[in-house]
């Protein structure tokens, strides 16, 4: 049986950070309209608790203009898209209130989330995970799915869309401030472009110094999957990885007689530039990042959020 490679294409598109005062939102003010549509509980819920707090639309009918017409798309069921928007709000808004505030997150989150129910499946054998168009809107796809893939536990979850999330965001903080240049020359020349997704650099990514495949694109990706990989997995899978690198590396290094600097040297240099930047530039601790990640993930695994109450309070 042959699986398809998951794919994230991330379109990181400019955005402009004005510092004139007459330009700043009003925070206290949504600048969202409500379509003319009949409004429902759920429409109602989402404007208490991202139209409102955080100018965030959540889009959940499906809009023709909002999906890509290069694939088959199909809407999202109702209420898988009512147990999204409370994921992504306890697993991800409201994460980065609780480590970096409240003002943080209004000034720099997604301003627009689209659903739609199926992958957008593509005619290489991948298919696409979200997209996100110039750290404004992000899709995320494969909504008719959620059942069967929260079933299959947190690291799956993670993969398909959570990680994902936390991807886009890192983008959206790199371009508040460009990636340290030493990030750049620490594996500088293993990325491959492209070819992140054929052999040998779909399966060698680790002894690489990579953390994932798509790390080897280049370095901006490299940046956003070390961040957004390192916060949704716990400290034991973290160095299980590290340790499962240099293995490789010992072992192709005893056939080849070639000894090189330990891939998990590599992987912890760049991570070291990662938790600098995160703290220098938004005062953002990422332990405390991943510390608060993990915790309301078990909160959700272990039944203690609700996912399907849309009253509002």
């Amino acid at each position: 049986m042959k699986l398809n490679k998951l794919f994230i294409p991330l379109a990181i598109g400019a955005m402009t950070l004005s510092a004139c005062s007459s330009d700043d939102p009003d925070e206290g003010k949504s600048v969202i309209v409500t379509p003319n549509e009949e409004q429902t509980e759920f429409d109602k819920w989402l404007e208490v608790n991202y139209a409102i707090p955080y100018n965030i639309d959540f889009k959940y009918r499906y809009k023709e203009t909002e999906s890509d017409y290069d694939y088959y798309t199909v809407p999202a069921r109702y209420d898988d898209a009512i147990k999204m928007a409370h994921l992504v709000k306890y697993l991800c808004v409201e994460t980065y209130d609780e480590v970096a505030g409240t003002d943080f997150t209004r000034r720099y989150f997604p301003k627009m989330f689209f659903l739609i129910g199926e992958w957008e499946y593509r005619n290489n054998g991948t298919y696409v995970l979200g997209t996100a168009e110039g750290g404004r809107k992000i899709l995320l796809a494969g909504l008719n799915h959620l059942k069967d893939i929260f079933a299959k536990g947190p690291e799956v979850m993670n993969e398909l869309y959570f990680k994902t999330i936390h991807h886009e965001f890192t983008h959206i903080m790199n371009q508040t401030k460009d990636i340290p240049a030493d990030f750049q020359t620490v594996t500088g020349t293993g990325y491959v472009g492209d070819m992140w997704s054929e052999e040998p650099y779909d399966t060698e990514y680790l002894s690489r110094g990579f953390i994932t495949d798509y790390s080897q694109n280049n370095y901006k990706e490299d940046f956003a999957e070390m961040l957004s990989t390192y916060i949704t997995n716990d400290a034991e899978t973290w160095n299980g990885w590290l340790e499962k690198a240099d293995k490789a590396a010992a072992e192709k290094a005893e056939k080849t007689g070639e000894t090189t600097t330990k891939p998990s040297q590599l992987i912890n240099t760049k991570l070291d530039i990662v938790r600098r930047y995160m703290s220098e530039t938004f005062n953002i601790d990422i332990d405390a990042l991943r510390e608060t990640v993990q915790r309301r993930q078990n909160d959700i695994f272990t039944g203690k959020v609700d996912l399907t109450d849309i009253t509002v309070k």
